[in-house]
């Protein structure tokens, strides 16, 4: 069943979401009802089981407070493909 929704929106992000809602072949209640459904969606995902062994591992690895993540696995990475 649908139902009406009213809402709230600047003019210029509705015309530019109008715009490329037409350039896509689809109304724009179309995309913000698949979008509503994708966050609707999230909230249904169950919570992966966590086995005791893996829960006693958590928190077994103190990185140190400047460690940055992205700059290891890309060094990381560098080293193995270059």
């Amino acid at each position: 069943m649908n139902t009406k929704l009213t809402l709230t929106i600047e003019q210029t992000i509705l015309e530019k979401a109008t715009q490329y809602a037409k350039g896509q072949g689809r109304s724009l209640s179309d995309f913000i009802e698949n979008y509503l459904r994708i966050i609707a969606r999230k909230e249904e995902k169950p919570e992966i089981e966590i086995t005791p062994i893996v829960r006693s591992l958590k928190g077994s690895f103190k990185a140190p407070a400047d460690f940055d993540y992205k700059k290891e696995l890309s060094d990381s990475l560098s080293a193995k493909y270059l």
